[in-house]
């Protein structure tokens, strides 16, 4: 049995403030931070626990933060629902067969041992910090077709859940230039429908990890708390930073963070 302390608690919603800062000030990515922070930050993973229940203590870290990134993307999938950037059709094409995926995929990832998963999740980290460093801002255009290939919307969304649901994380990073690929919606909607399907896929994860008791509701709760007040304040400060500048600082911080947790699992 795990006993959470209740500074614990407290750093969770520390933890969760800095998730929500990094959504708020980039766009995305923060939720992949969720899972070390945790660990690491809020000390879950204190080096000392028996092998078993070092895998239970993983496990607890990512079904747990799959839970609140899930029901955080929901929320914010209405305030973007209420400014026109959600496009239902395209996001339920695309969530149904992901849906699926994670649920499969979450399976894959709890029959892992916890340190092997957090190695793949190292390596995962680090990838993502690549892409996120070649990607350009793109200029939004207004004219558009909500028109798409619905096998390849369907396709997408199936291979996106599979790794969703594997490393238990909310996926935008990917579900972005999924949709973008497979759909003709323009960017700024196509951030707006992929919350549909972070929502889903995180949702779907943690109720893989709950059948198996691990999943912390109080923790998630924690998350949220702080999320909100990370995006609060998130919001105010972004338009007097340079984006590109902090897009690389938090890019060469996740390759950091990826190669401490292959480290520290490997060793």
């Amino acid at each position: 049995m795990i006993h959470i302390t209740l500074l614990q608690y407290i750093l969770s919603i520390v933890s969760g403030v800095f998730v929500g800062l990094i959504l708020s000030l980039i766009g995305g990515g923060g939720s992949i931070l969720a899972v070390p922070l945790l660990l690491y930050f809020v000390g879950l993973d204190n080096g000392e626990l028996s092998p078993e229940l070092d895998d239970e203590v993983k496990h607890l870290a990512i079904g747990t933060t799959a839970l609140a990134v899930g029901i955080n993307a929901f929320i914010n999938s209405i305030f973007h629902f209420r400014h026109g950037n959600v496009s239902l059709k395209e996001g339920f094409i695309f969530a149904i067969p992901g849906i699926i995926g994670s649920f499969f995929g979450a399976h894959a990832g709890t029959s892992l041992r916890g340190k092997d998963l957090l190695v793949a999740f190292g390596f995962m980290m680090i990838a993502i910090a690549f892409y996120v460093l070649s990607t350009k801002e793109k200029k939004e255009f207004h004219k558009e077709s909500i028109s798409g290939n619905p096998l390849l919307i369907a396709l997408s969304g199936l291979f996106v859940g599979i790794l969703s649901g594997f490393f238990g994380i909310g996926g935008g990073f990917l579900i972005v230039p999924a949709l973008l690929f497979s759909t003709n919606l323009s960017t700024i909607k196509a951030i707006g429908t992929s919350l549909i399907s972070v929502g889903m896929f995180g949702i779907t994860t943690a109720f893989v990890y709950a059948m198996k008791g691990e999943v912390s509701v109080l923790i998630a709760v924690c998350y949220l708390i702080g999320g909100f007040a990370g995006g609060f304040i998130g919001v105010k400060i972004a338009r007097r930073l340079n984006a590109k500048k902090l897009k690389v600082f938090y890019a060469f911080a996740v390759i950091l963070v990826g190669i401490y947790i292959i480290y520290k699992n490997i060793r």
